[in-house]
């Protein structure tokens, strides 16, 4: 054990057994490190919470990335068909991190009932469709099976079931405006709901149902290798850009390629400014507590004017006796951040497991309640750079140690 370690903890242990004139600004020094700390901590684990559950809900609806045909140009219905007959399909296995690729084809129709109607965009799924990542916003009935015959079952968003006064079990009918000529009568269809989700997302929930793929394919005159676009999913949301430049090498020149990024880029857009405000946060609250602290440690110095002067005479050098108070203040952020993550992570805790804390306006957010992350690189790396922070910050306050004189310091009351 070093001298310097040595003589900051009798310093800490001194003010445990005496009151002095820096403890109440020792406690609001470790208090604004503690509460910054549960700043920081809450608004990383809520930023990151609700940029990953938006990316899920969108993804679990579009795919990562989607291959179409370039004659569709971005249409949300499908105009020209793709072939299934691909070397990509159904296992991509040029391309790493893909862990699935479904073959889809919407059309627009409308709704219709005896007391209202409603325009929407029918998606045709087929046997090859990943449902477990819809399944989780299913909040009636259950998925319809499209692995046996041509069948009538749909599922319907609960915006549109209430908009249309329609439940499970119900039956509608739907008119598909034809493509080849448009003075012939619509398609009509008869389907079943069987399930209803609600993703919270209106963009999606007002529009889309989902229907037998096979639907499609019969009204546009199409084979059954014959569809409107592949969807793409991926391992990491964070690859997106890159496996997107990867699939389109690996696609025909006739194919092209489009992130879900790019495809509601207005709503990535916005999750995008997440991480401004949670570095804004942070920067604030290292700045409050390092500030907090150098006032604390000016406190210190001091009060202890007399211990420096006599340190000094017996021939220690100043940065040792800087190290002194650097030790002491180190001692004192610790405290700070063990009640700071203690608190921190019991809220978020707490938040995940029982999602106390709701959003006044769900819509504005897409979602009901507060979505936390974060993982354990992320709470230690922020405790290293909270500690290392303001320990830098007081290097320069330390440096007063250095003017003051032995013999003015030993006289000093």
């Amino acid at each position: 054990m070093n001298l310097e370690y040595f003589i900051a903890k009798r310093l800490i242990k001194g003010k445990e057994h005496k009151i002095s004139i820096s403890a109440p600004i020792i406690k609001i020094a470790i208090a604004a490190i503690a509460i910054g700390v549960i700043m920081m901590l809450i608004a990383i684990a809520t930023g990151l919470g609700l940029k990953e559950k938006i990316r899920e809900k969108v993804t679990a609806f579009n795919g990562h990335v989607q291959i179409y045909n370039y004659d569709n140009n971005n249409s949300e219905v499908s105009v020209v068909p793709v072939s299934t007959e691909q070397e990509f399909y159904p296992d991509f296995k040029t391309v790493d991190g893909i862990v699935h690729i479904q073959a889809v084809a919407t059309k627009a129709g409308i709704i219709r009932t005896e007391e209202t109607f409603e325009g929407i965009i029918a998606k045709g799924v087929g046997k090859d469709y990943n449902w477990s990542a819809l399944e989780e916003y299913l909040v009636d009935g259950v998925l319809p099976e499209y692995n046996g015959d041509l069948n009538s079952d749909v599922i319907i968003s609960r915006i549109m079931a209430n908009r249309l006064n329609l439940n499970v079990g119900d039956s509608f009918f739907t008119f598909f405006l034809r493509d080849d000529t448009v003075d012939r009568i619509p398609n009509q269809r008869k389907f079943n709901i069987t399930g209803i989700y609600d993703s919270g997302f209106e963009e999606i929930d007002g529009l889309y149902i989902f229907i037998d793929i096979r639907h499609i394919q019969h009204m546009n005159k199409w084979t059954d290798t014959e569809v409107g676009n592949f969807e793409v999913f991926l391992n990491s949301f964070d690859d997106i850009d890159e496996k997107s430049n990867e699939i389109y090498g690996q696609t025909v020149s006739s194919l092209d390629t489009r992130t879900i990024k790019d495809k509601y880029y207005k709503i990535f857009e916005w999750i995008g400014l997440f991480d401004f405000n949670i570095a804004l946060i942070i920067g604030i609250m290292i700045i409050v507590g390092g500030i907090n602290m150098i006032t604390a440690l000016l406190v210190l110095i001091l009060e202890r004017t007399p211990m420096i002067g006599i340190l000094k005479a017996l021939g220690t050098t100043n940065w040792s006796i800087r190290k002194v108070f650097l030790y002491n203040a180190a001692y004192l952020i610790g405290v700070g951040l063990f009640w700071g993550n203690l608190i921190g992570l019991g809220i978020i805790f707490l938040q995940e497991k029982f999602r106390i804390l709701k959003f006044p306006n769900p819509k504005e957010y897409y979602i009901e309640y507060i979505p936390v992350s974060i993982d354990v690189s992320t709470i230690v790396l922020l405790n290293v750079g909270v500690l290392l922070l303001c320990l830098l910050m007081l290097l320069i306050p330390s440096y007063i140690i250095t003017r003051i004189t032995p013999v003015k310091a030993i006289r000093f009351e």
